[in-house]
């Protein structure tokens, strides 16, 4: 497997070489490259080089073009990669590529299995914190974020070949264990079932179970007192009491592992790390910090101060790492995730999936660990903040009676949604296979309008557009691959095959350079965390194949050999779509 330089880094590298030709007291001069409407690419570094050598840009300019005519140091000759160069305005260059040049390097590409897109230099180990769901309590429309945005990081950094070490960060601890935990050893029955039970009958016995535990601890003042104590005999390490909430952790382990099912997202048990994992580390988190003077007793609480950082009341607002009761705070916890995350598992970036109201807890957590040495300058850590859900109306998503929306519901309205879509469109399908294909539309429908949104912005959850066939929508780009696949199919005895001596159509060449983009675009995304520019990507793509599509015939193309290279153009856009949605999560259907 070989990287494929792209075309603007094979022009940016003739520029370059002919730059030091040209002008060598120019030293290592950026051609300042771009894409452009007048050409294919434009090159905007003359007006600082003249500026520097105290020249006539249009004359450096031309003298650039001239040695770009020659070859350079043994390289191709300038012929096969750039068909024209003219020189506009104040020295700018406009240069158009070669068809034989974009085609040559679209079949590098399609004998990849990457692609043709590199693996990171210097890859590294990334812990990644996404999909924070709670012991005993459903998931609802606010975890819908964090495990979507997540899943796409993973598969996008694993792809770049960085180390990925997955943390479910679930909230397994704290005061209502104690609750729920006397209510099971006085009903000592009500978590009992025979044989296997589904994510939703382990929801509704967790639920049941939570409300008739609240009632009593609500109104009855001995039973609180018992569960009081219970919660002191959890934190003790108690062995009767931890298997007892061991118990509530795996009966809420199968309601999680269905939602996630669902939502075509892998959760594994090893990555499962939750408040608790972290309990044997708390004590010693906030005696390094003490010793150290990172942090001072205040009203006998544990507290770290900033100057920057204010209440309501104009006071300084301290992050509160153990209570004055001797109770640890989230932000224990979150500190000693990072010690153990560095220390043990060596990571070079700390990611965390985590909603934007938890911005200023991790402003201090990462300030705090800065100044106990625990996050030294090679790591980053960095918090991926998303917006919220909101409804059509734009405010929060509520159901009708106001409550928060489960997240089972969410996805099961859009796979009926998405079912019904393809069930009108359905050609040669089951109901077996329209089932199967309405839950990928449908899961792909509400994962494709989360990550086609910044992740710091809110969005509004519309599933009539979401499950659209028009517009920028996931149901667009699954159909625009499906398309290509029964073009395939419909060939017979023509194969894919790519023809770098024939000119091409202005809509083939606009999609053979986009094509010829993938491996930059993820590059950007790799870096930034960006998995809506990845989405952007995608759909520019698919609506440049329906335009090529609409203008070029490939199976009734005028020569044999175009037929081969439209099949190639076909085939290789979407071999893209589905590594690209794959990156995302999405399913891609052969056949809609």
């Amino acid at each position: 497997m070989a990287s494929v330089p792209s075309l603007a880094s094979s022009l940016h590298q003739r520029i370059a070489d002919a730059l030091s030709a040209a002008l060598p007291e120019a030293g290592a001069a950026d051609p300042l490259l771009r894409r452009s409407d007048r050409a294919d690419f434009q090159a905007n570094g003359m007006l600082a080089l003249a500026k520097k050598l105290k020249g006539n840009p249009r004359e450096l300019a031309a003298k650039v073009v001239e040695a770009m005519q020659i070859s350079a140091s043994g390289a191709e000759p300038a012929g096969e990669l750039i068909k024209d160069v003219e020189v506009s305005g104040p020295g700018f260059l406009n240069i158009t590529i070669t068809d034989e040049a974009i085609v040559k390097t679209l079949a590098a590409r399609a004998a990849d299995d990457r692609l043709g897109v590199p693996f990171a230099e210097a890859p590294g180990t990334t812990v990644i914190d996404y999909a924070q769901p709670n012991v005993a309590k459903e998931m609802h429309v606010g975890h819908l974020r964090n495990s979507v945005i997540g899943d796409a990081v993973v598969r996008i950094l694993e792809f770049s070949g960085e180390k990925v070490v997955r943390r479910h960060h679930i909230g397994d601890w704290g005061t209502q264990f104690g609750m729920l935990i006397q209510f099971l050893i006085e009903h000592p029955h009500e978590l009992d079932h025979e044989g296997e039970v589904s994510g939703e009958e382990a929801m509704s016995s967790l639920n049941r179970l939570y409300k008739a535990s609240r009632t009593l601890f609500d109104s009855d003042e001995e039973f609180k007192a018992r569960a009081r104590r219970r919660v002191v005999d959890l934190q003790a390490g108690d062995e009767e009491t931890l298997a007892l909430w061991q118990r509530f952790v795996d009966e809420s382990k199968i309601y999680f592992y269905s939602v996630f099912d669902k939502l075509d997202v892998e959760i594994r048990d090893e990555d499962i790390v939750g408040e608790s994992g972290y309990n044997d580390m708390l004590a010693e988190t906030c005696r390094l910090l003490e010793e150290s003077g990172v942090a001072v007793r205040s009203n006998g609480a544990l507290c770290v101060f900033f100057d920057d950082v204010k209440g309501p009341d104009g006071k300084p607002s301290p992050l509160i790492v153990q209570k004055s009761d001797g109770g640890f705070g989230y932000a224990a916890t979150d500190l000693s995730a990072i010690r153990d995350r560095v220390g043990n598992l060596k990571a070079d970036t700390l990611l965390y999936v985590v909603d934007a109201r938890q911005s200023l807890h991790f402003k201090m957590v990462f300030e705090t660990a800065r100044r106990a040495g625990w996050l030294t300058e090679d790591v980053k850590a960095v918090q991926l903040g998303f917006g919220t859900v909101l409804g059509k109306d734009g405010k929060p998503f509520k159901t009708r009676e106001g409550e928060t929306v489960r997240l089972v519901d969410l996805l099961d309205e859009a796979i009926d949604r998405a079912t019904a879509v393809v069930r009108e469109k359905a050609q040669d399908l089951t109901e077996e296979q329209i089932a199967e294909r309405g839950a990928q539309v449908g899961i792909g429908a509400v994962k494709y309008a989360d990550l086609s949104t910044s992740v710091s912005r809110d969005y509004k959850f519309d599933l009539d557009q979401m499950v659209s066939l028009n517009g920028d929508t996931s149901v667009y780009l699954q159909y625009a691959f499906a398309r290509i696949q029964s073009i395939l199919r419909k060939a017979g005895e023509a194969r894919p095959v790519a023809h770098p001596e024939l000119a091409l159509a202005p809509a083939e060449r606009a999609l053979g350079m986009h094509l010829d983009q993938f491996g930059e675009n993820l590059a950007e995304v790799t870096a930034s965390y960006e998995p809506h520019k990845l989405a952007g990507y995608l759909y520019q793509l698919a609506s440049l194949y329906t335009t090529f599509y609409a203008e070029c015939p490939v199976l009734k193309a005028d020569t044999p050999q175009q037929v081969e290279n439209r099949l190639f153009l076909c085939d290789l856009t979407a071999r893209t779509l589905r590594q690209g949605m794959s990156l995302l999560g999405i399913r891609t259907p052969e056949q809609l």
